[in-house]
């Protein structure tokens, strides 16, 4: 499976409720840099493990829109925004942040990730 393919995979599939996600997509080595409106934060396997578990606790779908996916060998570089439902509001659908993430395969895993997100607000709404 290509790269592309395999993070296709994983930004299509049932993040908010698929307890096998890390295992199924995360290279046990796995490292997430991840700058955000809080700053800085590395993510590694057990980190990423808890962050899905916490992902899991607040939403009742994700859904990912990208304007750009681009693979060179191992590498796949993706600029998406997030939409979700979250369990509070099952029927609403709204926009949460704004991604740009350069990800590395390696054995066919989602190795590393270098992320940078911008929550959405009145002034990016529109940003596609």
């Amino acid at each position: 499976m290509s790269a592309k393919s395999l993070l296709e995979n994983f930004y299509n599939s049932d993040i908010a409720n698929n307890e096998a996600l890390v295992n199924d997509f995360f290279h046990k080595d796995c490292e997430l840099h991840w700058n955000s409106s809080n700053g800085f934060t590395l993510l590694k396997y057990d980190e990423v493990i808890a962050f899905f578990e916490g992902v899991r606790s607040s939403y009742n779908s994700l859904r990912f829109s990208h304007t750009h996916l681009l693979e060179s060998g191992n590498y796949v570089t993706s600029r998406h925004h997030v939409y979700a439902q979250t369990i509070e509001q099952p029927n609403d659908e709204v926009l949460l942040a704004h991604f740009i993430a350069l990800w590395e395969v390696k054995d066919n895993k989602l190795y590393r990730c270098y992320e940078l997100s911008q929550l959405a607000d009145e002034k990016t709404i529109n940003s596609y």
